[in-house]
């Protein structure tokens, strides 16, 4: 059951790592709406590296993962 009690601590922790990257978060929401509808692999791919990157980032000063 320790495994359970880490993840419910993990996921509990999610909210604060994705507040920490809204910036991010916006830009690639941006970028795929601008699309609408006719979205290509990678077309949006520097504003998710940046959003993906920012999470990562977010979890490891929380000292969680994603």
């Amino acid at each position: 059951m320790e495994s359970i009690a880490k993840a419910k601590e993990r996921l509990a922790k999610y909210p604060v790592v994705f507040a920490k990257c809204s910036k991010q978060s916006v830009l690639y929401a941006r970028c795929v709406l601008l699309k609408e509808g006719s979205v290509k692999k990678d077309d949006c791919a520097k504003e998710f590296q940046e959003f993906k990157t920012c999470l990562y980032s977010a979890a490891k000063d929380l000292k969680t993962r994603i």
